[in-house]
């Protein structure tokens, strides 16, 4: 996938306009990894569920192809997120090398710098990631949270219809996971510095409770 922006942002006078247009690629790119999503759980399968019935036969009550797509363009579109989240943060920093440079130069600077500073501040602002309100500090093997890509160290942001605004406690996980039994849900994280959203079901298995991992808050 060619990201916009691309050109310009390789140049070193890189301006706000391309960070801009890096960021609305960025946004793009989610809502497409968000409805892409939406497509697994509305055939009830998320990311890692099987398509194949016991006998080995594509399952006939779901649309193996649509799923397969889906995951597959899910897959693209993390790397392609990961690759903008670089630029745009490559891009940041040229400009704030350039104004840097700028106000050596002549000394104090003009009213003009100091706006376009704010504006870089503004938009480093609009690209960091929302605060993380949980951590997970265990995932055991087997489990529903294993199969779905959940690793130790996650940090989560996003829950189902828990997010970093609504969150209080962690009864309101618990309660998203007890009305969600067999349904995919979409959890949102932060992995090495990056967004990865992934989807996962709470349903029984061999092992304790519906998930297979455990969280705990992050003090604010």
């Amino acid at each position: 996938m060619k990201m916009t922006g691309e050109n310009s942002a390789g140049k070193s006078e890189t301006t706000m306009d391309d960070v801009k247009n890096l960021v609305k690629t960025k946004d793009e790119i989610e809502e497409q990894i968000k409805a892409y999503y939406d497509v697994l759980e509305d055939q009830g399968v998320g990311v890692e569920g099987v398509l194949v019935d016991g006998e080995g036969f594509p399952r006939a009550d779901v649309d193996v192809y649509q799923i397969r797509t889906a995951r597959h363009s899910i897959s693209c579109l993390q790397n392609d997120h990961k690759a903008i989240m670089e630029e745009i943060e490559e891009a940041l920093h040229r400009l704030h090398a350039r104004e840097k440079a700028k106000r050596e130069q002549d000394g104090a600077g003009d009213q003009e710098e100091v706006t376009e500073e704010a504006m870089e501040q503004a938009m480093e602002q609009q690209v960091t990631l929302p605060p993380p309100f949980a951590r997970v500090d265990a995932v055991t093997q087997g489990s529903p949270a294993c199969g779905a890509g959940v690793r130790v160290g996650d940090e989560v942001i996003e829950f189902g219809s828990v997010n970093t605004e609504n969150f209080q406690n962690l009864q309101n996980i618990a309660s998203v996971v007890q009305h969600s039994e067999g349904k995919p849900l979409r959890v949102t994280v932060i992995r090495d510095g990056q967004k990865a959203q992934m989807s996962l079901t709470p349903q029984r298995w061999s092992g304790r409770g519906l998930l297979g991992c455990n969280i705990v808050p992050i003090q604010q």
